[in-house]
């Protein structure tokens, strides 16, 4: 069994930052603009404005992923969350959000949100798991696949 190590985002990390992702969004749905701009520039969109990109290495190698982008009212969301189909099922979704949320508080951020769609049953159980309970969603969304948004609250 690979040894999964949670580390921080560094520029070594963008490809697999951007394919983890890229990889999903194209099996189930269209790739977005809001979604080319996270995945190839993440240091402009994530990393500047006070976010933080966390990456599951199994073993070494990227196996899962997970951003945290600073939003209104003291908040963050929680999006881009990836995990390679070679490596579900072990855990490193769980460990992923685990990772984020405490480093949510330590930022002392008052929510979280996130978008997600119905379609992806495990990634809305694992949030529901983790305290997420959905809200009305966003009629300005910047995703047109959103069809469910959830928050947390910290504060």
């Amino acid at each position: 069994m690979a040894v999964i190590e949670i580390v921080e985002f560094s520029d070594e990390w963008s490809a697999d930052f951007a394919s983890l992702n890229y990889e999903w969004i194209e099996r189930y749905f269209a790739v977005e603009k809001h979604d080319r701009e996270i995945l190839d520039d993440p240091k402009r969109f994530v990393i500047e404005p006070g976010g933080q990109i966390f990456m599951a290495l199994a073993d070494g190698a990227a196996a899962g992923t997970v951003a945290l982008i600073p939003s209104a009212g003291n908040g963050l969301e929680l999006t881009k969350m990836a995990v390679s189909p070679n490596y579900q099922g072990r855990g490193i979704g769980d460990s992923l959000m685990t990772r984020s949320l405490e480093w949510a508080k330590q930022k002392r951020v008052d929510y979280i949100f996130l978008e997600s769609h119905r379609k992806l049953a495990p990634a809305l159980a694992l949030y529901r798991k983790h305290g997420f309970v959905e809200t009305p969603t966003d009629p300005d969304s910047l995703y047109v696949r959103a069809d469910v948004r959830m928050e947390l609250r910290l504060t």
